[in-house]
């Protein structure tokens, strides 16, 4: 992480996710060192250390003085209710992590704290929650099992009648099924990494990962060297990944009047998740001749150009066009890269037509496997068309919610447009 552009003066930062959503305020009279102490070093405290797990920018407001920032830091916890600040204040039910309390334990992710174990969180974001345990995994720096069976060493299961899973077969568990594999006590390592882990104990856990890497290379075991390296390099990535820039009172408040309407959205609606990610899709078509699609792409609010997408449509019917069949063809494609490069899915899918798209559109999300939202939006009538009801939705047309969708419909038909115009000037040019 570059820290040069913090100046050692007072002010506010504001943390924020993946989604560019605040997760934490915090003032200092002296940024630099405060905004540095969060990722330098070892920390016993929750906070702390879950806040470096998730952070992904770090914006920063310079003050006339500490008072100031007191007054600002205070407005703007009370406007926006970060997760990390409102925590403890807040009835939601959100979800933890429990390293189970077994001969051999695993790591679940629940709700409910009715799991014997040892508990860390709660935490934003269960989706966030569920990639960082799965790349945690991927690169040895968690090395649990992740079966369900009940490992209970007084009365233990019969070897031969166990059907092992993908992760035995793979190597990509220690495999305490097999009893020949792996010691309670040489598993508890594996344990004992995990939880300085979530403790936030990074600094400890990467001097016990270069013990490990030298110890694999001194006895040639290159590969397995080669695993505690990648996790070393992947656990310093945490502080290097995080953008720093300097903002203002007014920015900030301005950005963040589009979580009010993303929230206002999940309830009229009815959807299952906030938009923060939403995926709009178009076609433009003459003849069949320049049949083509698009896709845009806005990130808590905003355009985020690089997830735009130009298609050619490839099934084009012989007889007339059909937009029902084009729209199916390129969300069924975008959403298909999407499932490949193991992105994100969009937490909502906005289709500019009416009920035929929108079927047609879910069609193709149910061949993926994909439950997540999706409606559409009318242009003659600006109405709303969802899975759950009949009938569409009719916002008055000054609704911030409606005005937000229909600038989005803008953006993907202007998109699209523009890349069916660029096909016809090429041809026009050959000809």
């Amino acid at each position: 992480m570059d820290l040069s552009k913090i100046p050692t003066l007072p002010g506010v930062y504001i943390i924020k996710d993946y989604y560019d959503k605040i997760i934490y305020i915090g003032k200092a009279k002296n940024l630099k060192k405060r905004v540095s102490s969060y990722f330098i070093g070892s920390s016993d405290s929750f906070k702390t250390a879950n806040i470096r797990i998730f952070a992904h920018k770090i914006d920063f407001i310079i003050c006339d003085s500490e008072r100031e920032a007191l007054v600002i830091e205070r407005r703007l916890i009370n406007q926006h209710q970060p997760f990390f600040n409102v925590i403890w204040k807040d009835s939601k039910t959100y979800p933890y992590i429990v390293i189970t309390d077994e001969d051999f334990p695993r790591i679940i992710i629940t709700r409910k704290k009715n799991i014997k174990g040892k508990y860390f969180g709660p935490y934003p974001k269960v989706e966030i929650l569920k990639k960082l345990i799965e790349k945690l995994f991927e690169l040895k720096i968690l090395n649990l099992r992740r079966c369900r069976y009940d490992f209970d060493l007084k009365n233990p299961l019969d070897p031969k009648k166990i059907d092992r899973c993908i992760y035995y077969h793979t190597n990509q568990c220690p495999s305490p099924c097999d009893p020949k594999k792996i010691s309670k006590k040489d598993y508890y390592v594996f344990v004992k990494n995990a939880i300085n882990f979530f403790n936030g104990k990074h600094s400890k856990l990467i001097e016990k990962f270069k013990e490990y890497m030298k110890r694999a290379s001194d006895d040639l075991r290159y590969e397995e060297a080669q695993i505690f390296y990648n996790a070393i390099k992947a656990i310093e990535h945490i502080y290097e990944r995080v953008s720093v820039n300097e903002t203002n009172l007014e920015e900030i408040e301005k950005k963040y009047d589009f979580t009010k309407i993303l929230l206002e959205a999940k309830e009229i609606l009815n959807l299952k998740k906030i938009p923060y990610h939403i995926e709009a899709f178009d076609i433009s078509n003459l003849l069949n001749r320049y049949a083509v699609g698009a896709s845009v792409c806005f990130i808590n609010g905003h355009k985020n150009k690089s997830h735009y997408r130009y298609f050619r449509i490839k099934n084009t019917v012989k007889k007339g066009s059909d937009d029902y069949i084009m729209i199916y063809e390129v969300v069924k494609r975008r959403l298909s890269q999407i499932l490949k490069d193991d992105k994100n899915i969009p937490d909502l899918i906005l289709i500019d037509g009416s009920k035929g798209q929108l079927n047609m559109a879910k069609k193709a999300l149910d061949e993926l496997g994909i439950k997540t939202d999706i409606i559409s939006l009318a242009k003659k009538q600006e109405l709303i068309y969802t899975l759950y009801r009949n009938d569409p939705i009719c916002l008055e047309k000054d609704n911030k919610v409606l005005l937000f969708f229909m600038s989005i419909r803008d953006e993907i038909h202007r998109f699209v447009i523009t890349y069916h115009r660029k096909l016809r000037s090429k041809e026009f040019l050959i000809e």
